[in-house]
């Protein structure tokens, strides 16, 4: 079991870590229920997260680093135990890099809901079988109250700075806006004040798709030995389709035939072998009820929420901010981000150029890295 730095606040929870996981994923299990936004409690929180780095002596150089719908912990590092994929942001951590490990401690938490060791549907409840239809609707400023009692528990009272894309970047602008004393800069990629009514659509259709697969049981599944395998795809699909750009897509399939099929006498295009390629690998690593629970959470998204409205919100922001939308980014369009620029006193926006739309703030590595470099402080 390791424990809270020296010298740190009495810890809020409790920790441990898997001594075999090379990925180095720890736990933190929150001594309290954590009251959510509803007003229900939720018993038994643990958090999975990761570090890189060390934090020192005054804690003043911990950056917190906050994942999209399907990430996790893992933003650097190869497959492995505990970890399906390899790291979601490679290129970004470590010695002499944009999130410069020799300098900064890197904590990246799985989010409250997710399925990569953090408490979520396939979690056990307090009986001992998985929580299910059960688990509460939980909210992004539900995930953001159980990353703030993380960072309690190690010990962090204010972050260097918190950065994160697309969910990610929604949890990093409430950080923002409700706990701006304990943000000195903020990074919020390929995200909105609000999830608008397009937004909110497309997500709906996805949950449509797995609540209607037979084996969705009510969201129960765990229950029955099943799983919403089709649903979940349909969702997937779906999902990929808003996440890339359409002259990346034009470009690599067009109306090519997928090699040895033809569409006219059943087969597929190029472009659904795609899409079916991307539906099976969320399958091998991804739950259906966190899927769910983590879109309706992101539809969830509104700062200005019992706060007086957006503008009054974002006027609340104290971090050095920078906002950055990807030029053919189609889900979450430019104009967003800019909205949230203007909003906040003394940001700055920038552009991140890529043919690959949503999908531009997790590919294009080089032009993100440049932009925490630009926040940090830190040298080219």
């Amino acid at each position: 079991m390791t424990r809270a730095p020296a010298g740190s606040p009495t810890p809020v929870g409790r920790f441990w870590r898997d001594g075999d996981d090379p990925g180095g994923r720890r736990w933190a299990a929150l001594d309290t229920a954590l009251r959510l936004e509803s007003g229900v409690l939720l018993p038994g929180v643990r958090l999975a997260y990761e570090t890189w780095g060390t934090l020192n002596a005054d804690r003043s150089n911990a950056v917190l680093v906050l994942h999209g719908l399907t990430g996790d912990s893992h933003v650097v590092g190869p497959a492995g135990t505990g970890h399906p994929t390899p790291g979601w942001w490679e290129g970004l951590v470590g010695p002499g890099r944009p999130l410069d490990t020799d300098r900064r401690f890197i904590v990246a938490p799985n989010a409250l809901g997710g399925c990569q060791g953090s408490t979520g549907p396939s979690s056990p409840g307090p009986d001992g079988k998985p929580w299910g239809a059960r688990f509460p609707r939980i909210t992004v400023r539900d995930q953001v109250a159980a990353e703030s009692r993380l960072a309690d528990a190690l010990g962090i009272d204010v972050w260097a700075a918190v950065l994160g894309g697309s969910m990610g970047g929604m949890r990093a602008l409430e950080w923002a806006v409700g706990l701006p004393d304990r943000v000195d800069a903020l990074l919020a990629l390929s995200c909105p004040a609000a999830s608008s009514a397009q937004q909110i659509a497309w997500a709906s259709t996805q949950l449509h798709a797995i609540r209607a697969d037979p084996h969705w049981h009510g969201g129960d599944y765990h229950r029955h030995s099943t799983s919403p395998d089709a649903g979940l795809g349909v969702a997937r699909r779906i999902a990929h389709t808003t996440y890339r750009g359409e002259g990346e897509l034009a470009e690599r399939f067009g109306r090519r035939p997928q090699a040895g099929e033809e569409p006219g006498r059943g087969g597929r295009f190029a472009i659904e072998s795609y899409l079916d390629h991307q539906a099976d690998k969320l399958l091998r690593r991804f739950d259906a009820g966190s899927y769910v629970v983590l879109v309706e959470s992101k539809n969830s998204h509104d700062v200005g929420r019992d706060r007086g409205g957006i503008d009054a919100a974002l006027c609340r922001i104290t971090a050095r901010t920078l906002v950055a939308g990807v030029d053919t980014d189609a889900l979450y369009p430019v104009a967003q981000q800019r909205a949230l620029a203007e909003g906040i006193p003394g940001a700055a926006l920038r552009l991140i150029r890529s043919p690959y739309g949503h999908d531009g703030f997790l590919v294009e590595t080089e032009q993100v890295g440049g932009l925490v470099r630009d926040l940090l402080g830190e040298p080219c």
